[in-house]
């Protein structure tokens, strides 16, 4: 059985521009439900945090980029 690639995603605070939060999402899933999904989990993201939710935006984790 194959399964879909994941795409993997870093929730930052846009304050102090550190990494809050990592998640993964099936890239078998269309754009609007990746995009639906992520909102929601940024939501999450900044109550847990008591951030303001347009303090939190999400960038997508590419392979190549190095890690750190």
């Amino acid at each position: 059985m194959t399964t879909a690639a994941d795409k993997h995603y870093k929730f930052i605070n846009s304050s102090t521009g550190y990494c809050i939060y990592y998640y993964s999402l099936s890239s078998a899933l269309g754009a609007d439900e990746i995009k639906a999904e992520l909102e929601k989990v940024k939501a999450q993201v900044a109550t847990q945090n008591a951030l303001m939710i347009n303090t939190v935006y999400w960038e997508e984790i590419k392979d190549d980029q190095p890690a750190g």
